[in-house]
This record gives C-alpha cells, sequence and structure tokens, in this order.
C-alpha cells in the first residue's frame, strides 16, 4: 500500500504519532510531508497552497490512502490536486479548534474551525486520540452551526459522527530507564512539569503553585518542556520562586532525549496544570517509566487517570486549584515510597494498540471516495 502522510502543523506530538505509524508499518510505502509548527493561522490555511506548489512531484504519486492531520486542509489540498481525488482519507484529529484555548495569536478562531469542518467532510473516516477531543468536537460544531445566520445544511453533526472513532496516540514501548531511578536513597521527592513552554499548558496555574508551596518540603522540582521564540512571562517567576524556596532542580529544555527519559526515570511525581490536554503525551511517558501521576480533574485525564490522581479543577480560582494541587501532592508525600502505586499505561501503547490502527488503515483504504463514501 502507498500512503501520503500529512502533518501540517507538526508540533513533537504529531510528529511522534507520525513517525510511530512509519515505524509500526514499515511494509507500506511512505511519502511524509510536513510543515513547521509556527505562524498557526497562515498553516491552518495555507498549508495546502505549500504543498502544492512545492512538492509537486510528490502529490502526483499513485496513492493508495491518504493519513492526514486534523490541521491540513484536506478540502483545498484536493481541489487544488485533481489526481487526489479518487484517494480515501484517513483524517486524525490530536487535538479540536473548537476546545482549544483561545489566544491573542488566534484572532479568527472560526476560520480555523471551518477548515476542520471542511477536513472532516471531505474525509472518509475521521478518528480523535481521546473521548473528550471527539466529545467537544462535536459539542463546538453544534454549537457553532446554531450560530450561522442561514443556509445551514443539517444532519452534518450526524453525518461526522458515524465515520467518526476514538483511537488514542500510542507510546513507544516502554523504554528501559526505570532501573536507574535513585528513589529509595534519597529522602528528596523529585517532580517534573514537563509540558510546552506556552499559555494551554497552564503557566499561571504553575505559578500559583510555586508560590503556595510551604517551605521545608522534601522536595526537588524540575520544569523541563519545549520552548518557542515567545514564552509566557510566568516561567521566569516560577524559576525565582523555586529558587527561593530552594526547591529548584532542572529548568529548561533538554534536548538530548535519553538525558530526558533519564530526569522521568528518576522522578517520583509528574505534573499537570493544563488548559488544554486531548491526551497527554508527555503525562504518559512520564508514567510510562514509574512517574505518579498528578493531574487536574478536567480534560481527557479524567478517562485516562483514577480520581486518586486528580486534584479538584478550579481554573477561575488559580489560588483555590494550587491549594488544592498541593494536597494532593501532600498526601502522596506522605506515603513511603514502596507504597506509592504508579498507574499502568501499557494498554496504550503500541504492542496493544496496533491491531486498531491496522484494522482502520486496511478499512480506509477500501472506501469510496466523495459523499457517497461517508
Amino acid at each position: 500500500m502507498k500512503i501520503l502522510l500529512l502533518s501540517a502543523y507538526n508540533t513533537a506530538s504529531h510528529h511522534y504519532w507520525c513517525e510511530g505509524l512509519m515505524a509500526q508499518f514499515s511494509q507500506y510505502e511512505w511519502t511524509y510531508l510536513s510543515l513547521p509548527a509556527r505562524y498557526f493561522a497562515w498553516r491552518m490555511r495555507g498549508n495546502g497552497l505549500s504543498w502544492t506548489y512545492e512538492n509537486h512531484a510528490e502529490l502526483h504519486q499513485p496513492y493508495d490512502l491518504i493519513v492526514a492531520t486534523s490541521m491540513v486542509d484536506l478540502a483545498t489540498l484536493r481541489g487544488l490536486n485533481p489526481q487526489l481525488h479518487n484517494v480515501p482519507a484517513l483524517l486524525y484529529f490530536h487535538e479540536n479548534q473548537f476546545a482549544y484555548p483561545v489566544s491573542k495569536q488566534q484572532a479568527d478562531i472560526v476560520a480555523a474551525q471551518m477548515v476542520s469542518l471542511y477536513s472532516a467532510i471531505t474525509a472518509q473516516r475521521i478518528v480523535f486520540n481521546s473521548e473528550y477531543n471527539r466529545s467537544t468536537f462535536f459539542d463546538g460544531l453544534a454549537a457553532l452551526l446554531k450560530k450561522l445566520p442561514d443556509h445551514v445544511p443539517k444532519g452534518i453533526v450526524e453525518e461526522l459522527t458515524n465515520k467518526s472513532s476514538v483511537l488514542f496516540v500510542p507510546l513507544v514501548n516502554a523504554p528501559q530507564v526505570a532501573g536507574t531511578r535513585s528513589k529509595q536513597a534519597s529522602a528528596i521527592r523529585k517532580i517534573v512539569w514537563n509540558h510546552r513552554w506556552e499559555y494551554d499548558k497552564g503557566p499561571e496555574q504553575l505559578l500559583a503553585f510555586a508560590t503556595a508551596l510551604p517551605q521545608g518540603l522534601p522536595i526537588k522540582v524540575h520544569v523541563v518542556g519545549q520552548q518557542f521564540r515567545q514564552m509566557p512571562e510566568a516561567f521566569a517567576q516560577v524559576r525565582q520562586c523555586l529558587q527561593d524556596k530552594k526547591y529548584l532542580g532542572e529548568f529548561g529544555f533538554i534536548a538530548n532525549k535519553a538525558e530526558y527519559l533519564a530526569l522521568l526515570g528518576q522522578s517520583d511525581f509528574v505534573l499537570s496544570t493544563a488548559l488544554h490536554d486531548f491526551q497527554g503525551l508527555s503525562i504518559l511517558e512520564a508514567v510510562q517509566v514509574g512517574c505518579v501521576p498528578i493531574v487536574p480533574n478536567r480534560l481527557a485525564y479524567q478517562e485516562i487517570f483514577d480520581a486518586q490522581y486528580r486534584y479538584p479543577s478550579r481554573l477561575d480560582k488559580p489560588v483555590e486549584e494550587a491549594v488544592g494541587l498541593i494536597d494532593k501532592l501532600q498526601e502522596f508525600l506522605a506515603k513511603p515510597i514502596e507504597q506509592l502505586h504508579v498507574p499502568s499505561v501499557a494498554e496504550l501503547e503500541w504492542r496493544v494498540l496496533k491491531p486498531a490502527y491496522e484494522h482502520i488503515i486496511e478499512h480506509c483504504r477500501d472506501l469510496k471516495t466523495g459523499r457517497q463514501g461517508v
């Protein structure tokens, strides 16, 4: 099978998924096109134009299937490239533009939402990485359609729901780093916050946590993750606050994957303050190597982790949320290390999910294109 794989806004998690697909299904012939994760509005509307003029040769191959991430403007791409009209397409939603926290850089979020809508209609199958992702997409779509003034076709939500399903982004099978853990030999508990340094990962909530932490706890806090040219000012304040309280551990991006995994393997807890997580790969990767998750009671965390790992969600009152987070942390700190239970995420690894991916790829390849295949 010859597959065209498209990632229009190639963040680390999108690349992780694409690389996993190609590695797990090496029997297929893949052509992988991606665009950098910057200039969001332009990427969202311009990817079809960019690929049409920059990748003419790649787009004119005889493909059996298109696999695209949800930021791909599939309708425009097919409109500009008639040779792709009869190639069935699978659209994968790592996130959706209806539940994503709006920033100042996303002035016209409706335009991005419409791209997702047109692409979903165009695709033969749509797949979401969590039930939270799927439900917020359809709830948001229904709300948008109600706002449109006239000539709004009926049945769109039902049509798309009928060709949708949920498949998590699979984890690469657990790396052998757990043996590097030295928790038994240390009285200091290590906490890692390991997300993108952007507004949607809750830097203000992280700052509230750092500010509310009482003095004298036996902890070290690592704040690591992918950074960009511009980052929220809260991170500088987080660093100063942790440093003043003598809690500061590693701070910044760890480019070397082995070193990063070693840090996770040596840590006791992984922390989220996210405003948005449709699956939470960075949390899952840490849990996979032995970290106990401490996550807010919201987003996809509610379907992945039991209540014992979730602290109360109070987005309207970040200080109160920070207090709840600290209460949950101290609950865990009061337990001996050997009594800490790390939840299993083995069911999210490729070794378990590969058959489901193979089934949907093979099934989608055999679907007819056009509205009759919806």
